[in-house]
């Protein structure tokens, strides 16, 4: 089986852990094995994303040096935060070339990092390697009956040089959600925020904007939620704890992707999600019915 190298992330190894699971599952069946980096690193998002400091750029090249120490050239992230960090910092050392020798300076016991490492997201990889045709052939068991509010979030789509995508209309999730055999719902706060890491210190407006997106979902008639983000994943199901109370809004799944992907391709059933199996079941029964 081919294997390409993968960066985790902290996430996946606590709160996301099905995120990876599923993932793995998924790209096993596709005949492409993840490969986790060893002695990888946080990725260090918060201070890529707030300094122009190059030193704060270190964690993420540490992780790139480790796979051109395989001798590759690509590395996959699952978690949107990740990608976009780790891509950004690839971009900017990889053009760079005075930077790249400032940064080497700083290195432990790694090697120079030679600026060669591409940094993809898996869906990159599904659509580009694996192809929509070759999923749909892997999902025996269709997702049809579900209607998929495909959430993309900020960190896939900005800034440009990040953007999996077109950031006005994006359509990646989409499209592998059809393949897998589910209807893709179209929804004006695909790429809006869910209010990330204010959370922490303005709950309360996280809560608000993730339960909008979850409203806005909910009137293009989605009953489920796909993200590709663990915080984004986090502040949504907050929300719909808090907010959706008794409505229709509480019968709304918010799953990782993957976790679809996975139950199309037949993961056992207690490895997903409660909700997410129930409705699946729900679905196979109409279909039979």
């Amino acid at each position: 089986m081919n294997t390409i190298p993968y960066f985790p992330g902290c996430s996946l190894k606590d709160t996301a852990a099905s995120f990876e699971s599923s993932a793995q599952f998924v790209m096993e069946k596709l005949g492409l094995q993840l490969q986790e980096l060893e002695r990888w690193n946080c990725c260090g998002t918060v201070s890529s994303l707030t300094t122009d400091d190059l030193m704060h750029h270190l964690a993420s090249v540490r992780n790139l040096v480790r796979v051109q120490d395989l001798e590759q050239t690509e590395l996959v992230a699952l978690c949107s935060m990740c990608y976009n960090t780790l891509s950004r910092t690839a971009q900017r050392i990889n053009a760079d070339a005075e930077e790249r020798d400032k940064i080497n300076q700083f290195m432990d016991r790694e090697s120079d990092y030679q600026g060669a490492v591409v940094v993809r997201h898996l869906l990159q990889v599904l659509r580009d390697r694996i192809g929509w045709q070759a999923l749909e052939q892997a999902t025996p068991h269709s997702l049809e009956g579900l209607n998929v509010a495909c959430y993309y979030g900020c960190t896939l789509l900005r800034p440009k040089e990040a953007a999996i995508d077109n950031v006005e209309k994006p359509t990646i999730m989409s499209e592998a959600m059809a393949a897998a055999g589910a209807m893709p719902v179209h929804f004006p706060f695909a790429g809006e925020c869910c209010g990330t890491y204010q959370v922490v210190d303005r709950r309360d407006l996280s809560i608000e904007r993730s339960f909008r997106v979850i409203q806005s979902a909910a009137r293009e008639g989605a009953n489920v939620i796909a993200t590709a983000c663990p915080l984004c994943q986090h502040n949504l199901k907050e929300a719909q704890r808090e907010l959706a109370g008794a409505s229709e809004l509480a019968d709304i799944e918010i799953v990782y992707f993957t976790e679809l992907l996975a139950a199309a391709m037949g993961m056992d059933s207690q490895k997903l999600p409660e909700g997410l199996s129930a409705r699946m079941q729900q679905v196979a029964e109409a279909q039979t019915g």
